[in-house]
């Protein structure tokens, strides 16, 4: 008897190794499920929507939607230059930060060069190292009654676990999915521990929330550490998640060989324009950090007076600890049409992600806790 075919057993052994990545929910059934009554707070996504500007952008170029992109992202890369003080030749433009984090992972690790990681740093992390087919290290985060950074990365202990074969350390500041932080100081302090030879990855999505004191960005010590990699996105703060571009900050020499690998045309005509276009808002980013500021604050205070643990944030999400299993939790809100994160998958199962919707979804979310 011919046994049923299954392409798994063809899959090479790096592909072998992975799991799909869990986008949570499928939103667009849900969409037709309850309409327009459901809030989403289960993907960090920007309530307020594009800057006006982005919008205009997109919409005019459409009619040049038939002819491919500028696959050097020139106009876009300028720009960033601009605003971040990188030279051109040290941007890389991705679809997404996703697709930068898993080409980073493709061009410098392999079995002998294992990849360093939080324990609930991003999922995307040891994702990228499997696809590699790298050796992936997690180490263990702070403790959960930790004062300042709850579940947040040890940065001595992901330092200690370097070693001379150790091409990528992948970080997250402000990291998904606790909200937590460190500081400038502990960062730079961090990268005076690491081998010269083994690249410092910060993913900073939500970089554009920050508003803690002795936080900016890990972008200020790029001419210091040549061995230092920035990654940034427009899904969050600029709220082109549907568009799927981010960037990249590095030495130019990283972003070269990236370059090698990096897929032709792989971001869109209307993302470039858009995301241009969203650089130069100043005014709607100022609106789009105070409304989340506020909300953050005012729902954290909520969740708190209701008994809830509430982790410390500086992103657009909060991550409530419930002390318990949150499969039920998660359920009794689903089923009301109120969509949070529950976060098994990064081994928290006593915990939810919820996204700092509109104040609408918020007060949503607060009638209907069980």
């Amino acid at each position: 008897m011919t046994s049923p075919f299954d392409a798994a057993a063809l899959a090479n052994r790096a592909t072998s190794a992975l799991r799909a990545y869990d986008p949570g929910h499928d939103l667009p059934a849900l969409r037709l499920r309850f309409g327009a009554v459901i809030a989403e707070l289960g993907s960090n996504e920007n309530p307020l929507g594009p800057s006006p500007r982005a919008m205009r952008a997109a919409t005019q170029v459409l009619q040049d939607i038939w002819r491919y992109p500028d696959p050097l992202g020139a106009s876009l890369k300028r720009r960033l230059s601009e605003s971040q003080g990188v030279p051109v030749n040290g941007i890389t433009l991705g679809n997404g930060s996703h697709e930068l984090l898993m080409l980073l992972a493709q061009c410098f690790a392999d079995a002998e060069h294992p990849v360093v990681h939080s324990q609930f740093g991003f999922a995307v992390f040891p994702i990228a190292a499997a696809a590699a087919g790298a050796p992936s290290v997690a180490v263990p985060a702070l403790p959960a009654d930790h004062p300042e950074a709850p579940y947040g990365h040890d940065l001595e202990a992901i330092a200690k676990a370097v070693t001379a074969d150790t091409r990528l350390v992948y970080l997250a500041n402000p990291n998904n999915p606790t909200g937590t932080w460190f500081g400038d100081a502990t960062l730079e302090a961090f990268l005076g521990k690491v081998p010269a030879q083994t690249l410092v990855v910060v993913d900073e999505a939500y970089h554009e929330y920050v508003d803690a004191e002795g936080l900016s960005t890990a972008a200020r010590l790029l001419d210091r550490f040549p061995n230092l990699v920035v990654t940034r996105t427009f899904s969050k703060a600029y709220a082109l998640a549907g568009l799927r571009i981010g960037y990249m900050l590095s030495h130019p020499s990283v972003a070269a060989v990236c370059e090698r690998l990096r897929e032709s045309f792989n971001v869109n005509t209307v993302a470039l324009v858009a995301a241009e276009a969203a650089l130069g808002d100043d005014e709607y980013l100022a609106r789009v950090r105070e409304t989340n500021r506020r909300d953050r604050a005012w729902l954290a205070e909520e969740l708190l007076a209701r008994g809830y643990r509430v982790l410390p944030s500086q992103t657009n999400f909060l991550l409530v600890d419930l002390g318990r299993d949150a499969a039920s939790f998660e359920a009794h809100l689903f089923e009301r049409g109120v969509i949070v994160r529950p976060m098994i998958g990064y081994r928290l199962p006593h915990t939810v992600r919820v996204s700092i919707g509109s104040r609408a979804e918020l007060e949503r979310l607060l009638e209907n806790l069980p």
